[in-house]
Formats: structure tokens, sequence, C-alpha cells
């Protein structure tokens, strides 16, 4: 299936009806996928709309389809949002978002922190792999990426029901999989290569954020945080 994205299409007209395929999307089905008048395309709008279309013109930098048909997705009972340090490697911290998007993740925030290395993202650039790793694996909800966000001012505005900050000092914080919770929407925090300190921990934990361990090896900021991701799918039952 070639799926497409637009987040403007909207489900209100009657169908069929006509649209154009953004600049970028037309290009990508005229010189990659080589379309051709006729085809038929999948076009989402990342909100869990999947619309069925055929290609009625094609030019590289606007495609005329016409849309036939539309099915809705509803979406998972829960919801996980990683607020991660991006690291000083960014096609490490490029590699985390592909796979998340690609496992099915809610909402990413770059958090910056005390001893963050990078205090600053491309989040134009970062946004068109996560639209890529969405078509790639068929998504039909688009991530939410955030601009990067201090540590403070992320703990006063969180509001998810389940909150937890994963800490490397000690061996004694409970494991991510034995206490989040199915059904319920999560906030995982992840550290920077030099982890949290011990003063943003205790901002977290008066926030009502729980200290936990992704297990007993130590993880790159990256793996930490697409760990954290495939536990939360695991508790419920996606994975």
């Amino acid at each position: 299936m070639n799926l497409f994205y637009d987040p403007n299409l909207s489900g209100t007209s009657p169908l069929p009806c006509n649209s154009m395929l953004k600049p970028d999307e037309s290009w990508h089905a005229a010189k990659v996928l080589r379309l051709r008048p006729g085809d038929d395309l999948r076009v989402t709008d990342g909100k869990g709309s999947l619309y069925h279309a055929r290609l009625i013109k094609l030019d590289s930098k606007a495609c005329e389809i016409e849309i036939y048909d539309v099915k809705k997705y509803e979406p998972p009972a829960y919801s996980i949002h990683l607020a991660v340090a991006p690291v000083k490697n960014m096609a490490r911290f490029e590699w985390f978002l592909e796979k998340a998007t690609e496992v099915g993740i809610s909402e990413i925030t770059p958090l910056i922190c005390a001893r963050s290395e990078r205090i600053s993202v491309r989040t134009e650039r970062l946004n068109k792999i996560i639209t890529s790793a969405m078509k790639q694996s068929l998504g039909m909800f688009h991530p939410t990426l955030n601009e990067p966000t201090g540590f403070k001012d992320f703990i006063k505005l969180s509001k998810a029901s389940a909150k937890f900050i994963g800490w490397c000092e000690t061996q004694t914080e409970p494991l991510l999989r034995d206490v989040c919770p199915p059904g319920r929407d999560v906030l995982v925090l992840i550290g920077p290569e030099g982890d949290f300190t011990a003063a943003e921990v205790q901002t977290a934990e008066n926030a009502g954020f729980i200290p936990i361990s992704l297990g007993k090896n130590r993880l790159r900021t990256e793996t930490a945080a697409l760990a954290a991701c495939f536990i939360a799918h695991f508790v419920n039952g996606r994975i």
C-alpha cells in the first residue's frame, strides 16, 4: 500500500471529492514511486482517518487525486509521552524518533536538563523523520513533537495520570514493567548521557513522578527511551 500524509484533509466533504497532494508528497508519488493516473493510493491525515483515493493527474509539484472512501481508526485507550534529553550525536536521537514512531508513540518532548550536552534541535527535520516513519509503518496517528522544554518548566506542565522518571544512580527503583498501569496515559522522563541530577529527580518526585528502572543494564539515552516505549505497549497487551 502506498501511504501518503496530509494533515489538512477533512472527512466532512461528500465523497467522491478531489484533492491535491502536498508538493513533497506529489514529488514522492511522481519521482520515487512513479505512479500513473488511475493508480490507487491511500492518504492519512495522521488523526485516525485513512482516505482511499486514485490518482487523477500526475504532477511532481501538485498531484490531483480523487477520494472515494474513508475509514476511521480509533486511537489506543492509552497514550505514551516520552520526554527525552537530546543526545550529543543527533543521529542517535533521530534513530530513536524513527523507531518509536514505528512502534507507536503519542508525543515526544526534547527535554533540556542540567547535564544536557545539546539544548536545541531542528524540529522541522525531526518532524520529517517522524512522518516518514509513520508512513513506512502504515500508522494512522502522527506523533506530536513538541519544542525543546526546560526540565523545571516541563515538570510544571505535565498532566499524565501515570508519571515516571528513569534514574541510573541507584538499583532500588521498581522496574517500569511492574508499575506501569495498563489503560492509562503514561509519561516517562529519560535523561541525558550524564543522567538526571539528584535535585532534578527530587523535583520530579515532588510533582508526583515515580523513579523507575528499565533493567539491570545501563542503557544509552535513546535505547532507554525506546525500551520505555516497548514496555508501555507490553503492559497494555499491544506487543
